[in-house]
């Protein structure tokens, strides 16, 4: 069935003179202009800063909090050879800030070490016993965390009462008590007159290098731009900056572990966009993150040894390799754990936690409820979960705190350690505040759509105008556009397992093709269900030749979808109501309708009209027609005046015939469809021109002459060929109008 995922919402109307005359100079098409119209930039100042993004309109970094007092103790420890500790995170923002700080200090000559603490050993944040570690046996000096530090209260006053100042760069969200470091640069920070609050790590250790530097080190921006993208941070006003000149500095970057990555990436240089850091640059260096010591990672980034370079990328990718076997693992035994509830809590011992937020972020998406995946060490669960818009997991399940050793997380996204024996009223806390709450869970996430697009007139000059607008990212995200009344000349699945549907359609003279992932086996749906679509607009390149491709996000199947199964090996869904031996079984309500048997009788016709004009009321969303017919009458006909002419014939000849055992013979004589003489047998029967007794069939010579259009057998077996035809002939979409008439 094609299904929704979102509700759509369509921005329309249209542009004023004056921003038309605006767009019209930018040589913008009004596809385009609309989009920056109703993102708010609609003077000529906004147009220019936004198409034209400037490293001289970033801002100064000492306007963050405590810059001026970070930048002086770094100094001074430089000055005096203290040895500095840059302590990261283990994903990609954590790995760039690390990297980004450490060439800065590098540059300076500071003596300085990483450390990118294990996920599974050192968890999240400041480590008191990696804090001490490094105090206690590196003789460290001073304390700079990257990507982290604000919930690190702990580790942070223990390094403090050493002697050992500890400065907080992060971006991560402020907690009620900030730890007592000597320093916290932050753009968040209550006291920061920073004009941009949304950096990501990253971006906070490149300010920090800006000011240490007294310049702005472009060579620097294609780690800022790799961090920015992988976190997800709001990518506008200072981020678009830094991520649309990072883009160009990573196209031709010069750091040896990059290009190494890039190419077991499959990366096209020529073409490095911020998809290029979200699906081939980013994935990979989270990878190593989930599933093993990140610290590689460092020298990846920072080093000039080409062998070490190209070890450590052949590892990463390899480390993505396995990262993608166990979700697609993980993810396939979840699937036959799901309950049906309103939410899930899935917990399994052999699940390695590393990866379970990208299981559960594909749980959601097939079940549109909240997802809770566990893994299991002995008595200890720890684990993520993923939420739908309309259920806030943090708020369920914050005032709840006594049933987790660690909680955190977001409206959409946690985190969470916790004891098995708590996992009952885990999910039981979840089911309390759907109806506490009286939440809606059925309400989909909204999906915006920037305008109509008419496929006849879609030209690749207006998707490389759209193309101005990039990067894209959040806040910005790539434009959604309305695509309808075409039609589907050609629906196959492709790829790994068929598992993807590639669609052409036409519109006018214009034929297009569309690219629906996950949707394969929908092939048949797509080709004989009219559809709208929501895409993004793309373009394919192939032997030279450049050519319009829609990306589909979402489909929506317009009225009542007719799938015609009468020559398809399908597997219907097992609740659907099936119309069978001329009448609804299984009817529970459900959706979906399989005609699996076309009605044999006009009163089985008739019992079909009732029972789907009854579920038409109650919301039927999708029809079957297998429409399997036994005493195939539409291809023997309904009896020609030749044919009962040569029956009454062979009657007189053959007087007392016996139809138990001869009819077969009688019908190879004649040259009439044995299906077909016995129905004709019967009319005879009926208008007295026989008798039967004992299998013994008589003629009976003093029958009055009768028309053979007088016998009720003949009259309806008259409509059953009608019928018959319709259900084995006619378009799914006739048989439907015939069957909802009144």
């Amino acid at each position: 069935m094609i299904q929704t995922k979102y509700e759509w919402m369509l921005s329309e109307g249209t542009l004023p003179d004056e921003f038309l005359k605006l767009i019209k100079k930018e040589k913008l098409d009004t596809l385009t202009g609309k989009i920056l119209y109703d993102r708010g930039i609609r003077d000529a100042e906004k147009i220019e800063h936004f198409l034209r993004p400037n490293l001289e309109d970033l801002y100064d970094p000492f306007l963050l909090h405590d810059m001026e007092k970070a930048i002086t103790r770094i100094l001074k420890a430089i000055e005096t050879n203290q040895k500095i500790l840059v302590y990261g995170d283990y994903d990609a923002d954590g790995m760039t800030a690390a990297s980004v700080m450490k060439t800065a200090l590098d540059e300076l000559g500071a003596e300085v070490e990483v450390y990118l603490p294990n996920r599974f050993t050192d968890g999240y944040g400041p480590n008191l016993e990696v804090y001490q570690y490094f105090i206690n046996n590196e003789a460290i000096d001073l304390i700079i965390t990257v990507d982290n530090g604000v919930a690190g209260n702990e580790a942070i006053a223990w390094a403090q009462n050493q002697g050992v100042d500890v400065i907080i760069t992060d971006h991560h969200a402020m907690p009620d008590q900030l730890p007592e470091a000597y320093a916290i640069v932050h753009p968040e920070h209550p006291e920061s007159a920073y004009p941009f609050k949304f950096l990501a790590g990253v971006g906070v250790a490149f300010k920090v290098a800006c000011a240490l530097l007294e310049y702005v080190p472009r060579e620097m921006l294609d780690l800022v731009a790799i961090g920015t993208i992988a976190d997800m941070v709001s990518l506008t006003d200072e981020n678009r900056i830094l991520v649309a000149h990072g883009l160009k500095i990573l196209a031709q970057t010069e750091r040896a572990g990059l290009q190494e990555l890039m190419q077991y990436a499959g990366v096209d240089f020529d073409k490095v966009t911020e998809e290029t850091v979200g699906f081939q640059i980013a994935p990979r260096l989270n990878a190593l993150g989930r599933l093993d010591d990140p610290n590689p990672a460092i020298e990846l980034l920072t080093g000039w040894d080409e062998d070490e370079a190209h070890e450590i990328a052949k590892m990463i990718d390899q480390k993505n390799s396995e990262r993608k076997e166990i979700v697609e693992e993980i993810y396939q035994q979840a699937v036959t754990m799901l309950t049906g509830d309103p939410v899930e809590v899935l917990y399994h011992e052999d699940w390695h936690k590393g990866v379970l937020g990208i299981v559960a972020g594909r749980l959601l998406e097939q079940t549109h409820k909240p997802v809770v995946m566990l893994a299991k060490e002995g008595e200890i669960l720890k684990g993520s979960a993923r939420s739908i818009e309309a259920f806030n997991i943090f708020d369920a399940l914050n005032s709840h705190r006594e049933l987790f050793i660690a909680f955190g997380g977001h409206k959409q996204a946690a985190g969470m350690t916790l004891t098995l024996d708590h996992v009952t009223a885990l999910k039981q806390a979840m089911l309390d505040y759907i109806e506490h709450e009286n939440l809606d869970m059925s309400l989909k996430s909204s999906l915006e759509l920037s305008g109509r697009c008419d496929l006849e007139t879609l030209s690749v000059e207006q998707i490389r105008s759209l193309q101005k607008l990039a990067p894209y990212g959040m806040d910005h995200p790539k434009p959604y556009f309305l695509v309808e009344n075409y039609k589907v000349v050609q629906s196959r699945s492709m790829g790994k397992d068929n598992s993807h549907l590639k669609l052409r359609l036409t519109q006018g003279k214009q034929q297009v093709e569309a690219v629906y992932f996950n949707h394969g086996a929908e092939a048949l749906e797509f080709e004989q269900v009219d559809t709208k679509l929501a895409v993004n607009l793309s373009t394919n390149s192939w032997n030279g030749n450049t050519t319009v491709q829609l990306m589909v996000q979402d489909a929506k199947a317009v009225g009542i979808e007719l799938i015609d199964a009468r020559s398809q090996g399908i597997n219907f869904p097992e609740k659907a109501g099936v119309f069978v031996q001329n009448e609804l079984k299984h009817d529970i309500m459900e959706d979906v309708l399989v005609v699996l048997e076309a009605p044999t009788n006009l009163a089985g016709f008739s019992s079909l009209k009732q029972a789907l004009q009854a579920k038409v009321a109650q919301n039927l969303k999708m029809i079957y027609f297998k429409n399997q017919i036994e005493d195939t009458y539409y291809l023997t006909g309904g009896g020609n005046r030749e044919q009962f002419a040569k029956l009454y014939k062979a009657i007189y000849q053959f007087p007392e015939f016996d139809v138990r055992y001869k009819l077969k013979s009688l019908a190879d004589y004649l040259n009439i469809p044995h299906l077909l003489l016995i129905k004709m047998i019967k009319i005879f029967e009926e208008l007295d021109f026989v008798t039967i007794e004992n299998g013994l069939m008589s003629v009976n010579k003093t029958a009055e002459k009768r028309e053979i259009s007088e016998s009720k057998i003949y009259q309806e077996l008259q409509e059953i060929v009608k019928m018959q035809e319709l259900f084995a002939l006619a378009p799914v979409k006739e048989i439907y109008q015939k069957l909802i008439e009144k």
